[in-house]
């Protein structure tokens, strides 16, 4: 798809992105000349004209090839000129080099967080995964007004968005798109009329909390902001770019986001197998004053749940797979055997485990903190049942040193 995640992202994850782009002006050590270029890269990527600016930061880069930040928005602008070219062989050559220039500005030590998704949502061989609408009107006005967008002629964007919704009223990236084109504008209202409008097709995509986090973020509303930005990660909790969204509101708001640390003596190996193993740290269990040997039960709990329970808990799943249920129920087996501990002599691993299950939110712990490929299977599902106890678990446990 010609996504404007790769595109545009910067108007999503980086709150005062212009800011970013200015400092490469600011950094400037060397002649006038260069100092105009770089005047002239910050005006056009703020205009959002970045294919105008596309021959200049090939120029700033080959001019300053250790400049990080050029080449991160170098990878910016051949995205911009990859929507401009209909000939797919091309457009995979432009991804392609997108996706080097972001490499480029990692390797030169660029620290942004965004980076990483950026460069892992664009295949090595620039390829994409599917269009945006089976409507043929529809996928060809998004394809005209992504051409727009990226030569910053914002309001033929804009018409070719709301033809392209008119043809398809399911396609969420019109929506979101729409409310891109009035962001950039500063129109917060419409921006936001957008983005609420994208929510509605589809709740279960983060990216429209996202991306409206940002005019909120711009208007100094915090709170509001911060609300946008959980649902986007509790929607997509996997996603490169959903933590980089809530990292990037704890950073405005100097707050340290962080999982409780707790510690896991146990290990089981091959769960579902005919002979599975666990693997213990004797060291850490050996001590039944603070209840550490309770965790002697996790391992014959998961066992046991993968001989016999997962098959009745799963009736459609042929294949064993490790499951938030039996997660869950291991660890509350844990927390059965060291219950009789004095709740003030638990060592602090149990300690928290404790609070966790009794707060509600053990399953939220294991979902956001300690999901492995079986476990993320049961996400969705959860997400659908329990959206309040994840906001919960992340306001109140992920983001406690807020208060």
């Amino acid at each position: 798809m010609l996504r404007r995640t790769f595109l545009f992202v910067c108007l999503s994850f980086v709150l005062f992105e212009v800011l970013a782009i200015r400092s490469i002006v600011l950094s400037a050590q060397s002649t006038e000349s260069l100092q105009d270029l770089k005047e002239k890269i910050a005006r056009l990527t703020d205009a959002q004209r970045l294919t105008e600016a596309l021959p200049l930061l090939q120029e700033l880069v080959s001019r300053e090839p250790s400049n990080a930040d050029a080449y991160y928005f170098l990878g910016f602008a051949w995205m911009a000129e990859a929507s401009n070219v209909r000939d797919e062989a091309a457009r995979k050559t432009l991804r392609i080099r997108a996706r080097e220039a972001w490499m480029k500005a990692k390797e030169l030590g660029s620290r942004r967080d965004i980076l990483d998704g950026l460069i892992a949502t664009i295949p090595p061989d620039g390829s994409t995964t599917r269009s945006f609408s089976e409507n043929i009107e529809a996928q060809a006005a998004m394809i005209e007004a992504e051409a727009f967008f990226g030569q910053g002629k914002l309001q033929d964007a804009l018409r070719n968005y709301q033809r392209a919704l008119q043809a398809d009223p399911k396609l969420y990236e019109a929506a979101l798109f729409s409310g891109d084109v009035y962001n950039q504008e500063r129109d917060w209202a419409q921006a936001e009329k957008w983005y609420q409008k994208a929510m509605e097709i589809d709740p279960y995509r983060e990216i429209a909390y996202r991306y409206s986090a940002t005019p909120l973020m711009r208007q100094g509303k915090l709170d509001e902001a911060l609300s946008r930005y959980v649902q986007s990660y509790i929607t997509e909790p996997y996603s490169r770019f959903a933590q980089s969204g809530l990292l990037q509101w704890a950073s405005a708001a100097k707050v340290t986001p962080a999982h409780p640390a707790i510690e896991f003596p146990i290990q089981v190996i091959g769960a579902g197998t005919a002979e599975p193993k666990v693997a213990t740290n004797p060291a850490f269990v050996d001590k039944p004053d603070d209840g550490t040997s309770a965790w002697l039960s996790y391992g014959p709990a998961r066992v046991d749940w993968a001989k016999k329970t997962f098959a009745e808990a799963f009736p459609q799943e042929k294949n064993y797979r490790h499951s938030l249920a039996e997660e869950a129920a291991a660890l509350r087996a844990v927390l059965k055997t060291a219950k009789e501990i004095n709740p003030k002599e638990l060592h602090p691993s149990l300690a928290k485990l404790k609070k966790l299950d009794d707060d509600g939110l053990l399953e939220a712990y294991i979902l956001m903190a300690r999901p492995d490929e079986g476990i993320a299977q049961d996400h969705a599902d959860y997400l659908r049942k329990n959206p309040d106890r994840l906001r919960r678990y992340v306001m109140d446990v992920v983001l406690a040193s807020r208060n």
